[in-house]
């Protein structure tokens, strides 16, 4: 078991210890919250990482000592800033992965994604997103949770229907070009890309192979709001919080939003990708 693990699960068990002393069941709790039964479930055991609001939301409802709710966040914002061991933190399951993104998600309005090697996982089709658990599952030696992960991934989709969030994400073409499943899923996703396209509040830019790059795509980035940034390497899991981090990549941000087309132009771009599949299907 990993530090990162047994830190959690000891989170969990202290959040647990606090509702039972107040005599509340964990249905009682979440309706205090307004929170699914599961979630409060999943923290407990350690399925889910609690974050910093989870921590206050749950000692306010049960009425913890001021020093002991410090000591908690304390605990959860050290959880968060962990630059975690991507194959050990794969032990703990594809569907724990995708459930603590999820969260995260609900928390932001603003999305700024780029992703220079892989369709964003809110914008994946459910064959697109089983191909790629697959090959995490194979990679990172994940238990077997394809089919859970991939619902969970789903579900998350859920949000770009929200109209107070906005969502701008932009890739390179080679992003619609890279095989990670068979051509038929890839048409698919293509089509999933166009229409996706065409919601008020996203934006999905495709940077031309013919366009000159302001910076090397060296790894993909999340911006959630302006208060933290994802950045995913093969190995590491990292999250940035320090106000000057999230400048620089809000500017890298920026300069790839320059290079990219957008709405028709960029659906133009996925087009004529598509047809490529097609006659590459055909032979």
């Amino acid at each position: 078991m990993t530090s990162f693990q047994q830190a959690r699960i000891d989170l969990g068990a202290q959040l647990r210890q606090l509702r039972e002393a107040v005599h509340l069941s964990g249905k009682d709790l979440a309706e205090r919250l307004g929170w699914q039964p599961s979630k409060v479930s999943r923290l407990e055991n350690a399925r889910q990482t609690a974050t910093e609001d989870d921590v206050v939301v749950w000692a306010s409802a049960v009425h913890a000592a001021p020093e002991v709710t410090d000591q908690l966040i304390g605990q959860a914002i050290s959880l968060l800033e962990r630059h975690d061991d991507w194959k050990q933190r794969h032990r703990s399951g594809l569907a724990a992965i995708q459930e603590d993104i999820r969260d995260l998600e609900a928390r932001t309005r603003l999305f700024r994604v780029f992703e220079p090697g892989i369709v964003v996982g809110l914008l994946q089709t459910t064959e697109y997103a089983r191909h790629v658990f697959r090959k995490v599952k194979r990679l990172y030696s994940a238990p077997d949770q394809i089919d859970a992960a991939v619902r969970v991934r789903m579900q998350r989709q859920e949000i770009l229907y929200d109209p107070t969030r906005t969502f701008r994400f932009v890739v390179p073409e080679a992003v619609l070009h890279t095989r990670l499943a068979p051509i038929d899923v890839m048409r698919g996703q293509l089509d999933r890309l166009l229409a996706v396209s065409t919601l008020p509040n996203v934006e999905f830019g495709v940077i031309p192979y013919t366009s000159e790059l302001p910076s090397s795509p060296i790894n993909g980035f999340w911006i959630y709001n302006e208060a933290m940034v994802g950045v995913a390497t093969m190995t590491k899991d990292l999250v940035l919080r320090d106000p000057d981090d999230i400048a620089f990549y809000v500017s890298a941000f920026d300069e790839y939003c320059k290079v990219a087309h957008f709405d028709e132009s960029g659906r133009a771009l996925i087009i004529r990708i598509l047809h490529e599949y097609g006659k590459q299907s055909s032979l």
